[in-house]
C-alpha cells in the first residue's frame, strides 16, 4: 500500500489559543467520517500536504494543524509560551473548536512524543494511536542526537559541530540555542541551516551527504529554533514521564511503525515502549531509517490506518 491520492482541504482556519499564538488548521476527507488528527514532528517542522495522504479520505475526517511556532501558525518560529503543556492545551482547544468528541491520534518522531503525552493526559478523547519513529524525550535520546549520531554519520556531524567555535563545542546544544534565538538574521539563519541540514542528512536509510554548504530557509529556522528551545528545557517533561504513565493507555489500540535503521530515533526507544506496553501492534520496517516518506515506512503507516478502521 502507498499514500492515498492528493486531496485538498474542505476547511481551513486559524484558532486563537492565547499568548499571542494563532494555530493554522485544516480539515480534509469525509466531514462525517471518523476524526483523526495528525501531529507533525520537530518540534517546529510544520505540516505539509502529504500528511493528508496517510488516511482513506472516504473514511476519515482528517485534521492537520501546525503547532506553535511552526508552519503557517503565527507568530512564526516563536518560542514564547511554547512548551509541551501549551501544545497539549492547544490540541484540546482545537478538538473543542471543531466539535469533535473523540479522535484517532497519529504522530511520528516528536509527533509520537506529543501523541503519547496527549493520550496519557486525555485518554478518554483518544480512539487509538498510530506512532512512528518513537521519541520519548529522555536525556539519553538528546545526547544521542547531539553526539551519538556521529558514529554513523561522521561527515554530517563534523559539519554540524565545526560550525560552532572550538571553545564552545563541549556544549553544542547551548551554543546552537544561543545563536538560534539571537534576533539577528545573520546569526540565527546560518545556525538553523546547519542544525536542520544535520538532521536531514541523518534521516534516511540511504543517506547522501553533500559537501555544499547547507542553505538557510524559513522551514529550517522554525525546526531548529523550536527544537533547540525544547531540547534545552528537557522537552518540558520528566525523563521517564511517558514510560511511567503508559499503563493508562494499555486498553487503547496502538500501532507503532519503526525503521530498523532509524538513526534519529533509534529502535531501542521503541523497544522500551513496547516492553512497557506489550499489546502494541509493533511493526519493524527492515529496510528503513527515520523519514516517514521512505517507501517501507509510509506503506506500513497507511496499512496501520487501514487496520484501525474497525477498531476505532
Amino acid at each position: 500500500m502507498d499514500l492515498y491520492p492528493k486531496i485538498e482541504p474542505y476547511d481551513r482556519g486559524t484558532l486563537d489559543v492565547g499568548d499571542g499564538h494563532r494555530l493554522y488548521y485544516e480539515q480534509s476527507g469525509n466531514p462525517h467520517g471518523t476524526p483523526v488528527v495528525f501531529f507533525h514532528g520537530g518540534p517546529g517542522a510544520g505540516s505539509n500536504p502529504a500528511h493528508r495522504r496517510f488516511f482513506d479520505p472516504a473514511f476519515y475526517r482528517i485534521v492537520v494543524f501546525d503547532q506553535r511556532g511552526s508552519g503557517r501558525s503565527r507568530p512564526f518560529a516563536s518560542v514564547v509560551a511554547n512548551t509541551t503543556d501549551h501544545l497539549v492545551g492547544d490540541i484540546e482547544a482545537l478538538r473543542t473548536h471543531l466539535d469533535i468528541e473523540k479522535w484517532m491520534v497519529f504522530g511520528g518522531s516528536w509527533g509520537s512524543t506529543l501523541a503519547l503525552i496527549y493520550a496519557i493526559r486525555h485518554t478518554s478523547y483518544c480512539l487509538g494511536l498510530v506512532l512512528r519513529g518513537i521519541f520519548l524525550g529522555s536525556n539519553a535520546e538528546l545526547d544521542w542526537f547531539l553526539y551519538g549520531m556521529r558514529k554513523v554519520f561522521p561527515e554530517a556531524w563534523r559539519r554540524f559541530s565545526e560550525f560552532i567555535p572550538e571553545n564552545e563545542r563541549d556544549d553544542l546544544l547551548g551554543a546552537y540555542h544561543r545563536r538560534l534565538i539571537d534576533p539577528a538574521s545573520d546569526v540565527h539563519l546560518p545556525a538553523a541551516a546547519h542544525w536542520a541540514g544535520y538532521e536531514t542528512s541523518c534521516s534516511n536509510l540511504l543517506a547522501t551527504f553533500s559537501e555544499a554548504p547547507p542553505q538557510a530557509s524559513s522551514g529550517a529556522l522554525s525546526l531548529a529554533r523550536v527544537e533547540a528551545h525544547f531540547f534545552v528545557n528537557d522537552v518540558f517533561i520528566g525523563d521517564t514521564e511517558i514510560l511511567d504513565n503508559v499503563a493508562k493507555l494499555r486498553g487503547m489500540p496502538c500501532v507503532v511503525v519503526q525503521g530498523r535503521y532509524d538513526m534519529v530515533c533509534p529502535i531501542i526507544t521503541a523497544d522500551a515502549l513496547v516492553q512497557a506496553w506489550p499489546e502494541i501492534d509493533y511493526r519493524i520496517v527492515a529496510e528503513a531509517g527515520h523519514s516517514a516518506m521512505e517507501p517501507g515506512i509510509r506503506s506500513h503507516l497507511v496499512r496501520a490506518t487501514e487496520s484501525l478502521k474497525e477498531r476505532v
